[in-house]
């Protein structure tokens, strides 16, 4: 069990790194919206997606309905149910509650992060227990450390921190690719989304262009 979680810890590492100034950005934007430390704590702890708390924090300040927040943040994490249906097959070994658990730590990096792990068909809750742990950790440790420090960082963008998801995701990225159709699904998914952006809304672009790569994929594979 002790190697598993270390194997976990090795592999959210990154992600934690990853988490600091991208979680700093958000602490320091909640506190700018009038969101409070522990406001920001239990944004993290429960809502625990950084797309959807950006988007939610915004929508506090202006006073949205509660039902529009949900709504919106609904929209945007409709990704999460391709990342769900991607890893099911591999993870039938472990009991539903267990999952269910391990479901509440899946974002769009302990997903990238984890799933070569699990695709081996062998993956342990052991293992999910390090990687969503610390990444979930960092995560709120970073949001409340940002919202503390406040408006003494008045413009985030001027040092970069907006960059810092992006910038993750890239690194995640080239850490899955392994040969050359790897390069060319990633491609094809990269492209189609920044074209859809123009067209849909509501990130729909990300789950029409994940879908579409992926049955790119299946095609080279026949």
């Amino acid at each position: 069990m002790k190697k598993e979680i270390m194997k976990g810890l090795q592999a959210a590492a990154p992600i934690a790194l990853g988490y600091l100034p991208l979680g700093m950005a958000f602490g320091i934007l909640a506190a700018q919206h009038g969101l409070t430390p522990m406001d920001v704590f239990f944004l993290s702890l429960f809502v625990y997606a950084g797309s959807a708390q950006f988007i939610a924090s915004a929508m506090l300040a202006s006073g949205a309905a509660a039902t529009a927040i949900i709504a919106t943040t609904f929209l945007v994490n409709l990704r999460h149910l391709l990342m769900s249906a991607s890893l099911a097959p591999f993870l039938k070994h472990i009991s539903s509650p267990v999952l269910a658990l391990i479901s509440l730590g899946i974002t769009d990096e302990t997903y990238a992060a984890g799933y070569p792990e699990a695709a081996t068909g062998k993956a342990k809750p052991a293992f999910y227990l390090g990687l969503n742990g610390l990444s979930h950790f960092s995560w709120i440790f970073s949001t409340v450390l940002g919202c503390l420090l406040g408006g003494r960082i008045p413009n985030p963008e001027k040092w970069g921190l907006d960059f810092a998801l992006p910038a993750m995701f890239i690194g995640l990225l080239f850490m899955q690719m392994k040969n050359k159709k790897d390069v060319l699904i990633s491609l094809a998914a990269g492209i189609l989304s920044v074209a859809l952006v123009f067209v849909l809304k509501d990130n729909f672009n990300i789950i029409v262009a994940t879908t579409a790569a992926a049955l790119i994929g299946v095609c080279i594979e026949k």
